[in-house]
């Protein structure tokens, strides 16, 4: 694996590889790697012939009370990870080369509606920050593909929205979530649990599952479904585990709007805090 932080040799490389008449699948990632982002490396291996990740932990995507200084850094250990995944190259690019001029004058990319719920509520600022260094790592890489693991749902539709409004030529690959032996989801955030509290967080995605399976009953006994009410009932189990319920909602799987009784397919979306560490997850559920 070739490992570049400057814009002129990714291009140069990616150019090289045009010319031969070769694809380019790209993985995005704010490094601290685990299974989960090696699983999109081995998703798109099957998608292209070239595979390019890049580590930058994005300013412009925190909040001011998050503190990016301490986001963790574990460039040898990731750059080990994925030369053993099959990564052809690694883009490492520093804060000052991709914004130059300082994040107070640089142009943004935002994409409404999609981001302003959830997440987009609790982190105000933070998919507009996603959505401007995605669509800059887009334009310098120019990939055929670019693969997202669905633990970040909402992330994964709004970068989808920004590619289709945008017309960007790329072909966005949703991963399913890498998850431990007791279903939770694996995060970067993990590492802030104490022993105790990884063993409470798993109640996030057993909830999740309890809340799929009633609405799945309602559905198969025709019955009007309380989502809303549902929720409550979920939010509550998880507060009484431990942890403090950020948000729970059933969703359209698409839109992310409040799930209606003629919606099909559908998407619980969660977040909650145990200890220091904020927890996402989600559950699709199809009714189909």
């Amino acid at each position: 694996m070739k490992t570049v932080s400057q814009i002129s040799e990714l291009r140069a490389q990616v150019k090289a590889w045009r010319q031969q008449g070769l694809t380019v699948a790209f993985v995005p990632t704010m490094g601290n790697l685990h299974a989960g982002h090696i699983s999109l490396v081995d998703e798109a291996h099957k998608h292209a012939d070239k595979i390019v990740a890049s580590i930058f932990i994005n300013p412009m995507q925190f909040g001011i009370n998050e503190d990016i200084d301490n986001y963790p850094r574990t460039m040898v250990d990731d750059q080990q990870k994925l030369t053993v995944a099959g990564t052809d190259l690694l883009f490492t690019p520093t804060p000052d080369i991709i914004y130059p001029k300082g994040l107070a004058k640089q142009s943004f990319v935002e994409v409404p509606n999609i981001s302003d719920g959830y997440c987009g509520e609790s982190r105000p600022g933070h998919f507009r920050g996603v959505a401007t260094v995605v669509c800059k790592l887009f334009n310098l890489v120019q990939p055929d593909v670019a693969c997202f693991g669905l633990k970040d749902y909402q992330q994964v539709q709004v970068i989808q929205t920004m590619v289709e409004d945008l017309s960007l030529p790329i072909t966005i690959i949703p991963v399913a979530t890498t998850r431990e032996e007791s279903g939770l989801a694996l995060s970067s955030r993990n590492g802030y649990l104490t022993a105790e509290e990884k063993a409470i967080a798993p109640v996030l995605q057993q909830n999740l599952q309890w809340l799929a399976e009633q609405i799945s009953i309602g559905f198969a006994q025709s019955d009007s479904i309380d989502f809303i009410g549902l929720s409550k009932q979920a939010a509550k189990a998880i507060n009484d585990s431990g942890l403090h319920t950020d948000y729970l909602h059933v969703c359209h799987a698409q839109t992310l709007q409040p799930a209606s009784e003629d919606d099909t397919q559908l998407v619980i979306l969660a977040a909650a805090h145990c200890g220091k560490a904020r927890l996402i997850d989600n559950l699709q559920v199809d009714l189909t």
